[in-house]
């Protein structure tokens, strides 16, 4: 191998972006994958705000059979930008870690998604296996300020 490939490859490795990028990107995770959307599926609004000194969404906690399709229905109702990203608890607390020193990183990805104040948008997931598995805002603060929850599959 020659050093410029080395180096080239040494970087892509360290590099923020390359930290999230998921070779399965389409394709299952421990938590399911991305939904088709012209396939029935459950519609579950959840709601992201600011209150009380708080953020949060709600509802906090859903519960789903495995292998259902569900439509998150998102809204933000509150006055900062908030996110909704799927993942397993150690993903994202991980990811956290790398919003904190990347506080302006941009999600691509089908079990995230990242609303203005007053917006709305939409995750299709199918969660194809059961276990316990989390949302949260990964905006640097806003999962410590509560806003986090839990998705339970059955």
């Amino acid at each position: 191998m020659n050093i410029r490939v080395l180096v080239t490859t040494l970087a892509m490795l360290t590099s923020p972006a390359a930290a999230f990028a998921d070779a399965g990107h389409d394709g299952e995770r421990a938590y399911g994958e991305p939904g088709n959307p012209k396939k029935p599926a459950r519609v579950v609004q959840v709601v992201m705000r600011e209150a009380d000194g708080r953020m949060e969404f709600l509802p906090n906690r859903v519960e789903i059979k495995t292998g259902e399709q569900v439509k998150f229905m998102l809204r933000n109702n509150g006055e900062l930008d908030h996110e909704l990203v799927l993942g397993t608890l150690a993903e994202n607390l991980k990811h956290g870690e790398q919003m904190a020193k990347n506080p302006d990183m941009e999600h691509d990805d089908p079990n995230a998604k990242r609303l203005a104040p007053k917006k709305t948008g939409e995750i299709v997931w199918k969660f194809t296996k059961a276990g316990e598995f989390d949302f949260s805002c990964l905006i640097p603060g806003h999962r410590e300020a509560g806003m986090a929850g839990t998705i339970v599959v059955k």
